[in-house]
């Protein structure tokens, strides 16, 4: 059965973000030292080492040949596989992985991995965002090798996650053209909007008023047009910082952005009720929006969507007072 993000609750969902950020920031193990000697490539590309981790980690894995049974524990990586043709090469994929339609949806989890239930689907290639130690050590010691992909802070890493999925598969053509179209599209959107600067925003994550500083990676997409979160003023200099009522009404935004409506019903209506939200800017110039919150929390292909999203809302912005 298919999950959706609507399912989990508001606290699972922040909980998520913050683990993947301090998870991002962080290498990942792996089961092949990154002191191993490269290994010359045959004729069909394999075997191939590939970087496992954060961009500019040392460590990789070895992919003997062309996977044909890839399990994906992330939905950004199942995303991902799809979108280079590697679809065919995926066998099961985690509970979270809800697009696309094809997906084929386990109840694998990527959050509390079962090495034993991995293991039921033969798989070649794991792929994870959050790696576990002792799984990727139980998976290496039956012969899996485990690709870590964690949560990307910046869109060079989400193009470089993609170029390494690729590599990993043997379909670096494919995720070539992919990135390429992806910053085509990225660029004629941002160029499309009207001059943002000045603007300010806040991104709602959850009821409980967690949030995106500019520093995050979904603030670099708000960044792209000149946007500012009112985040960035708020003590700690945290990327996901969590906000009082008081603060988001003082701040007074430009813009509030919902990516909590599909987990937890908040509606632009139900914003302006709560007290003292309706004499804040966005809510008297109509300028609060609702987000798809799988698209808005996830760093691969479809973060084109969330820029286009925000160029196609730029469009509507009353910006007299920005």
């Amino acid at each position: 059965m298919t999950h959706s993000s609507s399912a989990r609750s508001p606290r699972a969902i922040v909980g998520a973000l913050l683990l993947a950020a301090m998870l991002a920031a962080c290498g990942a193990p792996n089961d092949s030292a990154s002191s191993q000697p490269a290994q010359s490539p045959g004729a069909s590309g394999f075997p191939v080492d590939v970087v496992s981790g954060a961009t500019g980690s040392t460590d990789t894995i070895t992919v003997d040949q062309r996977p044909e049974a890839i399990v994906s524990l992330s939905p950004t990586a199942t995303e991902s596989l799809f979108a280079i043709d590697a679809g065919a090469q995926v066998v099961a994929v985690d509970e979270q992985s809800n697009y696309p339609a094809e997906a084929p949806v386990t109840q694998l989890s990527g959050y509390t991995p079962n090495v034993e239930a991995i293991l039921n689907y033969s798989p070649d290639l794991v792929i994870t965002a959050m790696p576990d130690p002792d799984t990727v050590a139980s998976l290496a010691a039956a012969g899996v090798p485990t690709l870590a992909l964690p949560p990307a802070s910046t869109l060079d890493e989400a193009y470089d996650q993609l170029a390494r999925l690729g590599q990993a598969t043997g379909n670096t053509d494919q995720a070539a053209a992919l990135v390429a179209d992806m910053k085509s599209r990225i660029e004629q959107a941002v160029s499309a909007a009207p001059d943002l600067s000045g603007v300010s925003y806040f991104h709602e994550l959850d009821p409980t008023l967690y949030t995106v500083s500019s520093s995050s990676f979904i603030g670099e997409i708000y960044g792209l047009f000149g946007m500012k979160s009112i985040a960035d003023a708020a003590p700690g200099g945290d990327a996901f910082p969590q906000l009082s009522e008081e603060f988001v009404v003082d701040a007074n935004p430009d813009v509030i952005l919902l990516a909590d409506a599909q987990c937890c019903g908040v509606t632009p209506g139900s914003v302006a009720q709560r007290p003292g939200w309706a004499e804040v800017r966005a809510v008297q110039q109509n300028q609060v929006f609702v987000l798809n919150a799988d698209i808005v929390s996830r760093w691969g292909p479809r973060v084109v969507d969330f820029v286009e999203s925000i160029s196609s809302y730029a469009s509507q912005l009353n910006l007299e007072h920005a």
